[in-house]
């Protein structure tokens, strides 16, 4: 895939996921008139317009590796169906929400939120400018080597640690703690996850197993 393309891809899918984003939540919401969904637009896709700039320049071929998508792992395949539905509930709920006044959340924790969302994009960020094969699906790629430093020198899992932080503070953001139930199903769905892709990659990344004997734990340092 040449520059370009990669370029015209990462342009479709920035514009698209804030079509999408934004109509799940303002039309369940049934009003433009949500400043929790706009601060969390903003949040969101401003860092995300620079971190696509960045890549265009510096590592396009680690964006068109962001663009395999199918899962060839059956476990995969499962995790990707029921994170699908859960992220779907989970950014309808909080326009609902809104619309209904179930939360009245104060507007102290949603800024609450909207600053941990940013600190966990930008730890994603940092992952994958630490490893250029963190792709989007659980695969070990021609060339690919284990990655033990930056984040990767703390806990074998950091981008789904900045995951669970990004989906646990966006009901937050948006001010609904009715929305913070489907979310929750993030972390067994991450735990199935990462157990099939921990089987994965010792199977097929050299150097994997012996990183996990350096690094012991997965998401959080003396617990797991």
């Amino acid at each position: 895939m040449c520059a370009m393309e990669i370029a015209l891809k990462g342009m479709l899918a920035y514009f698209g996921g804030l079509l999408i984003i934004g109509a799940m939540l303002f039309v369940p919401a049934g009003t433009l008139d949500y400043w929790q969904a706009w601060a969390y637009l903003a949040v969101l896709f401003i860092p995300m317009a620079f971190v696509l700039v960045y890549f265009l320049a510096a590592d396009p071929d680690f964006l068109e590796r962001r663009f395999h998508m199918k899962e060839k792992e059956k476990e995969q395949q499962l995790v990707v169906k029921l994170s699908s539905l859960v992220m779907l509930a989970g950014f309808l709920l909080p326009g609902l929400d809104i619309r209904f006044g179930w939360s009245n959340m104060p507007p102290e924790v949603c800024v609450l939120g909207l600053v941990l969302v940013f600190l966990s994009y930008f730890g994603i960020f940092w992952v994958f400018h630490e490893n250029s094969w963190a792709g989007r699906t659980v695969r070990v790629e021609k060339g690919q080597k284990a990655i033990s430093t930056g984040p990767y020198a703390v806990v074998r899992h950091p981008m789904y640690v900045a995951v669970v932080v990004f989906t646990l503070a966006t009901p937050l953001a948006l001010g609904s703690y009715v929305a913070l139930v489907p979310y929750l199903l993030v972390v067994p769905l991450l735990a199935m996850r990462i157990k099939n892709e921990e089987e994965v990659l010792g199977r097929e990344l050299e150097g994997y197993d012996e990183y996990c004997a350096k690094v012991k734990y997965r998401l959080m340092p003396g617990i797991w």
